[in-house]
């Protein structure tokens, strides 16, 4: 066999190894990506259950229940985006900037009945803060274009019609 022979075969085996390395890397990545969810985009298409992803939006207005389940502080609110609502149920100690009609983001799975039961719940950090994919389902939606000034109030989201291209 010719040096020249050798180094393509050599060569030919790196190029497999990286292919398949990266196939799997990739596999993996794609198995435990967190999406995220809005929750007018789960009432048109809801994730598998069992599949971890993270939902946003506002804590709807009057919706927060807190119990004790097995000893252990459970929450159960409902997350809006105006356009859809899911039920959230967290058990375990709510961040201190946790409030009705606060931003949040939760990350977690959907149950087979349809809640969203979370694993972590991350509340907005000052008074003007909204996460970026909250504030684009709000604008998707048509309750809030940044061009006329702040969002509207979240305990006015499930009253309001989305606006109409002319004012």
């Amino acid at each position: 066999m010719t040096r020249k022979r050798r180094r393509l075969y050599v060569l030919l085996a790196c190029g497999i190894g990286l292919g398949t390395a990266t196939g799997l890397a990739l596999m993996a990545f794609r198995d435990t990506a967190e999406f995220f969810v809005s929750p007018s985009e789960i009432a048109t298409k809801a994730p598998a259950p069992g599949r971890s992803f993270r939902l946003g939006g506002l804590v709807e207005e009057g919706s927060v229940e807190r119990i004790t389940q097995n000893g252990r502080p459970t929450a159960k609110f409902r997350v809006t985006d105006g356009a859809g609502t899911v039920s959230v149920t967290y058990s375990g100690i709510l961040p201190d900037l946790f409030r009705e009609g606060q931003g949040v983001v939760t990350l977690g799975t959907m149950t087979t009945d349809g809640s969203f039961r979370a694993s972590e719940v991350l509340a907005k950090h000052d008074e003007t803060y909204m996460p970026k994919e909250v504030a684009e389902a709000l604008k998707k939606t048509g309750h809030w274009n940044p061009a006329d000034g702040k969002p509207p109030p979240a305990s006015t989201w499930n009253t309001l019609a989305p606006k109409s291209p002319g004012g």
